[in-house]
């Protein structure tokens, strides 16, 4: 009692007036300019990231921007086909709770560095694989998805430290819509290389000089370290006073919990879990339709007589170009749509998130299956209904992260962004690739082969695609019945 008399009536000079009391102080114009040079820091730290994002997106998706290529150059089914990228998901998800353990305990900007210069490296030796060891590419792809584990697990969370809650939104919209950015990039510069210099190994060649980049920019840029967000929980408000509870070692040690503890914690919240189901299927629609799309698209205009079918090494790649700019546009839109609905709405409902993230993924199913069902007759239309199904998934992929962020307490978030990724790799884009190929495959069996047929068993295959949209939006309907408890659980 007495300690705590001596606090209120004479607590530190630096602990001293904030919130609406500071205002009636006089401020230092150091500390100002601190505050100033803290935000400038926080920005350019975000920016790099986004850049790193741009890049980690497309080197996932340089395979499928030349696909038909690649099954040409390695004599792959469609089976085999859509295995390149399981294998890439595979490693990604499986390494995933081991960068967020790490990213949780550990020093984050070297697990960054290190992750972008693994997958780099690894990306341009894989340009260099003749076709006699397709194994070995098979190989390639899996450590590029371990590389790109490192990054997508850690990246958020420095960001989530860096803003509060207001710009945080806005900083995950800003770096969430580099997923589809660079996903389209991966598409377009895959296909412009192959295209430009008759040899699509050169699409390997580009981003690792753009990695080479991003790792100086992270190592000169971006701080060693970075204020956790979690000091900010443990703050105790005392009589006007805010007294930093991290400073007391009992406190620091009550706060460090076992990896085991926080999956069981996470287990519990509810919000958490329905809505990483919801992800895991707009992770398995997303995943299918960016390995198989392009190619899809090529049968359809076979079937129409718009292309001649592609009996050569080097194969046309307008429909990856044009997938590829559909990508971005949709996505920058999407991601934007999607965060400003989200901070609109909430003002009004609390259960807005889930929402709106439900009702985007029925849409996307509904677009979809119309795209499928009009490709046979009308191309210019299937183009149109898959740019508005990929407009209303990509309207998800902020709002998704910002739930999670705000429904786990902040020691935990990493590891919860893992696990996430983990569960949503492993039932949805780990496994759709391969699935519609081998559905496809099996379908094909049935009947000589013929263009017709294959452009009907690769159609039939997606519907799959659709029906799984479906299962997501009822996913995250659920999660709004638990979201505002489990909101509040995560602030106390």
């Amino acid at each position: 009692a007495h300690e705590n008399t001596a606090l209120q009536s004479r607590p530190p000079l630096e602990e001293l007036n904030y919130g609406a009391t500071a205002a009636h102080k006089r401020q230092d114009p150091s500390m100002s300019g601190s505050r100033n040079s803290s935000a400038k820091r926080g920005y350019l730290t975000a920016a790099v990231l986004c850049y790193a994002n741009l890049i980690n997106f497309m080197d996932w998706f340089l395979v499928p921007g030349i696909l038909l290529d690649v099954q040409q150059y390695f004599d792959l089914s469609d089976g085999d086909t859509g295995l390149l990228q399981t294998v890439f998901i595979l490693c990604y998800m499986l390494a995933a709770p081991i960068f967020g353990y790490l990213g949780d305990r550990y020093n984050r900007k070297i697990i960054l560095g290190a992750g972008i210069f693994f997958w780099s490296g690894v990306t341009l030796a894989s340009s260099f694989i003749t076709e006699l060891y397709y194994w070995i590419f098979f190989l390639s792809r899996g450590l590029v998805g371990i590389g790109t584990a490192s990054y997508s697990t850690v990246a958020p969370t420095i960001i989530a430290d860096l803003f509060e809650e207001g710009k945080r939104t806005t900083m995950l919209s800003i770096f969430y819509i580099f997923i589809p950015v660079g996903s389209g990039l991966g598409y377009v510069l895959a296909a412009g290389m192959a295209e430009v210099t008759g040899d699509w190994h050169w699409a390997f060649r580009i981003t690792p000089c753009m990695g080479g980049l991003a790792l100086v920019l992270l190592i000169l840029l971006v701080p060693h370290r970075t204020q956790r967000r979690i000091a900010a929980h443990r703050a105790l408000s005392i009589s006007g006073t805010i007294r930093v509870a991290a400073e007391k070692p009992g406190v620091q040690r009550a706060a460090k919990t076992t990896w085991c503890q926080d999956i069981l914690s996470l287990g519990k919240n509810w919000s958490f879990v329905w809505s990483s189901l919801g992800l895991t299927a707009m992770a398995f629609v997303t995943g299918a339709l960016g390995m198989w799309i392009p190619l899809f698209l090529y049968r359809a205009q076979v079937v129409q007589g718009i292309v001649s079918p592609c009996l050569q090494d080097s194969c046309n790649s307008s429909n990856s170009l044009i997938f590829g700019g559909i990508t971005i546009g949709t996505g920058i839109l999407g991601v934007i749509t999607g965060a400003e609905a989200a901070r609109r709405l909430r003002k009004m409902n609390n259960k807005a998130d889930p929402l709106i993230c439900a009702t985007s993924m029925f849409m996307s199913s509904l677009c979809l299956y119309i795209a499928l069902m009009v490709a046979q007759t009308n191309i210019l239309s299937t183009f149109i209904f898959i740019a508005f199904g990929e407009l209303f998934l990509s309207v998800n992929w902020a709002v998704v992260t910002d739930i999670l962020l705000y429904v786990v307490t902040p020691r935990r978030q990493a590891t919860a962004i893992a696990l996430q990724i983990l569960l949503s790799h492993l039932l949805g884009d780990a496994g759709s690739p391969y699935l519609i190929g081998v559905i496809s495959n099996a379908i094909q069996d049935k009947k000589a082969l013929s263009f017709l047929w294959s452009f009907w068993s690769m159609q039939y295959s997606f519907i799959l695609c659709a029906f799984v949209g479906v299962c997501g939006g009822g996913f995250f309907l659920l999660t709004s019945f638990y979201i505002e408890e489990d909101r509040k659980e995560a602030e106390r």
